[in-house]
C-alpha cells in the first residue's frame, strides 16, 4: 500500500513539476499537454480534482508571463485579434469581389469591341453628325413651315385678285 502512494507522491510531483515548467516557459497548458509531459496517464489526472482544476484554471487564466517583447497575450486579446482578422477576411472578400466584377465587365466589353458586334470605336464622331443631322432637320422643318406660309398668303392674295378680276370683267 506504500509503494501505490508513493507512486501516487511521485507522479503529482511530476504532474506539478511540468504544470510549473508550463507556465515558466509559457508554453500552453492543456490536460493531454501536461498528462505527456509528466508521463502519467490522463486517468490519474481526472482521478485527481485537485490537480485537475489546477489545469483548467491555468488553462483559462492568460499567461503570466511577458517575454519583453510587448504586452502579454490574454484570451481576449486573442479573440479580438480574431475578430479584427475576420473582419479584414470579410472587407477583403468583398474587394475580391468587387474587384473579380471590374475584370469579367471590362474583359467582356473588350471581347464585345473585338468580336465586331459591338459599338464602333468611333462614338463620339457618330454622335456629333447624329446632332447635327438632327439639327438640320429642325432648320429644314422651319423653312418649309415659312414658304408653307408664304404659299398659302400668296394663294389667298391670287383669289382676292381673281375675285376683284372677275367683279370688274361682270360689271363690264
Amino acid at each position: 500500500m506504500k509503494g501505490r502512494q508513493a507512486d501516487s507522491a511521485r507522479r503529482r510531483q511530476r504532474v506539478i513539476a511540468a504544470l510549473n515548467k508550463a507556465i515558466t516557459d509559457g508554453t500552453e497548458i492543456s490536460v493531454s499537454g501536461i498528462a505527456r509531459a509528466a508521463a502519467v496517464d490522463r486517468t490519474f489526472l481526472y482521478r485527481h480534482r485537485d490537480l485537475l482544476e489546477k489545469i483548467h484554471a491555468l488553462e483559462a487564466a492568460p499567461p503570466t508571463i511577458s517575454q519583453g517583447t510587448g504586452p502579454a497575450v490574454t484570451r481576449a486579446s486573442l479573440q479580438a485579434d480574431l475578430l479584427a482578422a475576420h473582419e479584414r477576411a470579410v472587407r477583403l472578400n468583398a474587394r475580391t469581389q468587387q474587384l473579380e466584377k471590374r475584370l469579367s465587365d471590362a474583359l467582356g466589353e473588350q471581347v464585345w469591341r473585338e468580336s465586331g458586334l459591338g459599338t464602333p470605336t468611333d462614338v463620339d464622331t457618330l454622335n456629333e453628325k447624329i446632332t447635327h443631322l438632327e439639327q438640320q432637320v429642325v432648320d429644314l422643318r422651319l423653312q418649309l413651315e415659312e414658304r408653307d406660309e408664304d404659299l398659302s398668303a400668296a394663294r389667298a392674295t391670287n383669289r382676292e385678285l381673281m375675285a376683284q378680276l372677275n367683279q370688274a370683267t361682270a360689271r363690264r
